[in-house]
């Protein structure tokens, strides 16, 4: 399985849910079997490290995102990943705009398919700390139901 998060820039939250996710994959013993990256729908990042406010808030949690650099989403990517999960509906929007036709990769909203109460991550960006705190409180709890559904379609 090969799972790609995508948001805007590729330095806050969807390099956050990869580091997350790789995590909680390697607790659950599948981090072999489920290759997990992230990318941005802009090219702002490309080849940038997280932001630091999000590599804090998450090393703060046990999540290093350090090794992780930006890349851009492109057309390429719906053949290599088999789920692609956006962050936004902006990002989904963008997403949709470069899928091709007859892509294998199943595309949908991160949140609206594993957390439920809220559809979109926050871009933290502007924001505080508090506002990456949310972030990774909201992925984490993705995070957990994601790995689930791994799980049963290995």
């Amino acid at each position: 399985m090969r799972v790609l998060f995508v948001c805007l820039g590729n330095i806050c939250r969807s390099p956050t849910a990869e580091g997350v996710l790789r995590h909680k994959l390697l607790q659950a013993g599948l981090a072999e079997q489920v290759e997990v990256a992230s990318a941005g729908t802009s090219d702002w990042h490309v080849g940038k490290p997280p932001d630091a406010r999000s590599q804090r808030a998450a090393l703060a949690r046990g999540y290093d995102l350090s090794a992780q650099r930006g890349q851009q989403a492109r057309r390429e990517d719906f053949a290599r990943y088999d789920l692609i999960l956006a962050m936004d509906q902006s990002n989904l929007r963008n997403l949709n705009a470069l899928q091709p036709t007859g892509a294998k990769a199943e595309l949908d909203l991160f949140l609206r398919r594993y957390e439920g109460a809220v559809d979109e991550v926050p871009d933290p960006y502007y924001d505080g700390d508090q506002g990456f705190e949310q972030v990774l409180d909201l992925i984490e709890q993705a995070c957990d139901r994601l790995v689930i559904e791994l799980k049963g379609r290995l």
